[in-house]
């Protein structure tokens, strides 16, 4: 019997994993018009923490398949009915109970980035406008526990405009930003002062993006 996948969580099948991430290297490039700017940012192998902003459904999905590795994302509780009950999990990834105190997606999440995984947040929490006006400490948590880099990630052009109607292959443009080094220990007051670090980085390569496509 094959050993576990070190990068995956318990109970991921990582040849559906794998199935699944390959579907969408190109799925999403049909879909859209879809620009990707500094992807050789992500590393290669070890502990990543991705942070992205969360403007539409559409974003985790679309992240999944391009980042070149196994990439483990915290999920809403919700989403974990009917069929994508059963996929989510096999796919390796982490339901996250909005609001509850469960040290279950921490603990689980610690134990892939410590076995070299990649594991992404929104950190915003739910969908808004994709600004990052505040970011809550989870993804910090997470980078000064386990090492791991910190990576944040930008996706413009998935929300469709409110009163707008159905658009054809939109343009979708994501930035990988530049990865950050999270220092251990300082209490609260230093993981305060690392979930600012880590929204003020995200807020900035929204800033950058939004540049960007504005003289695109």
């Amino acid at each position: 019997m094959s050993e576990p996948a070190r990068d995956l969580p318990p109970g991921a099948w990582p040849w559906l994993h794998d199935l699944a991430r390959w579907i969408g290297t190109w799925m999403w490039f049909v879909v859209y018009r879809l620009h990707v700017h500094g992807r050789e940012r992500i590393p290669a192998a070890g502990p990543v923490v991705v942070v992205a902003n969360h403007s539409a459904f559409i974003d985790g999905p679309l992240l999944f398949g391009l980042f070149r590795r196994r990439a483990v994302f915290w999920v809403k509780q919700e989403m974990f009915t009917g069929p994508l009950g059963w996929v989510l999990p096999r796919i390796g990834q982490l339901p996250v109970r909005r609001g509850t105190a469960d040290r279950t997606p921490l603990t689980t999440a610690v134990a892939v980035l410590r076995g070299g995984g990649l594991v992404a947040i929104f950190p915003e929490g739910t969908r808004g406008s994709g600004d990052v006006a505040a970011v809550q400490q989870g993804a910090a948590w997470l980078a000064r526990t386990s090492g791991a880099a910190v990576v944040p990630v930008v996706c413009r052009g998935t929300r469709r405009p409110d009163g707008s109607r159905r658009r054809f292959r939109p343009r979708v443009d994501v930035l990988v930003g530049e990865p950050v080094s999270i220092p251990a220990g300082g209490g609260r007051a230093g993981l305060a002062a690392a979930t600012e670090t880590v929204r003020a980085e995200l807020a900035a390569t929204v800033r950058e993006l939004d540049t960007r496509r504005s003289t695109a």
